[in-house]
């Protein structure tokens, strides 16, 4: 197979998981139908809402969550990542953000805790701290060889802004970079497209990247506009600020050509960085 359709799928999730699982099965079943065979969920797809009740609800979220990858990749025949949900960390005070990736027939193929963590004052008044209450992964994240599609890697959110992250998914074979998030609207109205295409610029990569969008509760508003970029950094698809699905080809031929075209991967100076 040299092309097929790739869905990053958008919702606005609330603090109630029910109405956040109905939600995101809505969108899965809407990309299967378009054909999509590869799906990802944006960050905290299952839960927004305040910490403690995340902390709360953690290990039913963590169990609920994984259930649900596998019966929705079985049910509409897809590869499905769940782009960030908490699971119990060991402290009773802290979680981890977990993004899996499931394959069609519902097994397990890789799974990431999140590792840079979010913890910013902004000039619009908000203040984010988000190694209170979660911690920080400590593993690479990984690089999955998805039969009949591509080489994917993982990372989530705040991930974007450390290129070297994406350095080290390209050089283990990623062509497909996969970057669920929950950006806040005050920067990504700045930095989350110039940040994507970077990314799959600097690494002449597709990049999918689900996202969270609009007031999910009290001040906490996303910025939208889920996106599928192809290697030379065209958006192929912008899911704009509604609940929906960025849907765009990715063509394994086209990674070729890029990368034949611009070299830029073949010029690292290993041995001086």
């Amino acid at each position: 197979m040299t092309d097929f359709l790739a869905a990053a799928l958008q919702l606005t999730s609330t603090s109630d998981p029910e109405l956040n699982f109905a939600a995101a099965e809505e969108q899965i079943e809407l990309a299967a139908r378009r054909g999509a065979e590869l799906v990802g969920l944006p960050e905290n797809f299952a839960f927004m809402g305040d910490d403690e009740r995340r902390l709360e609800l953690a290990q039913d979220l963590a169990e609920q969550c994984s259930r649900f990858l596998v019966t929705m990749a079985r049910r509409y025949q897809v590869v499905l990542l769940g782009g960030g949900f908490p699971v119990p960390s060991g402290d009773s005070n802290h979680t981890v953000n977990r993004a899996e990736l499931v394959g069609r027939d519902g097994q397990l193929l890789a799974r990431y805790d999140k590792i840079h963590l979010f913890d910013v004052d902004l000039p619009d008044g908000n203040t984010y701290q988000e190694s209170a209450t979660t911690t920080s992964g400590r593993e690479l994240p990984p690089i999955v060889d998805v039969p009949g599609l591509c080489r994917v890697g993982l990372s989530i959110c705040y991930d974007v802004r450390f290129p070297e992250l994406y350095r080290h998914l390209v050089s283990a074979g990623a062509e497909l970079l996969m970057i669920p998030a929950a950006f806040t609207a005050f920067t990504g109205k700045d930095h989350w497209q110039v940040l994507l295409q970077a990314r799959a610029i600097e690494n002449t990569s597709y990049v999918l990247a689900p996202a969270q969008t609009g007031r999910h509760y009290s001040r906490r508003q996303s910025h939208g506009h889920a996106m599928v970029i192809d290697p030379w950094g065209t958006v192929l698809a912008d899911a704009g600020v509604s609940q929906g699905a960025a849907i765009a080809p990715v063509d394994n031929s086209h990674i070729g050509r890029i990368r034949a075209q611009m070299p830029s991967l073949q010029h690292r100076q290993s041995a001086l960085f």
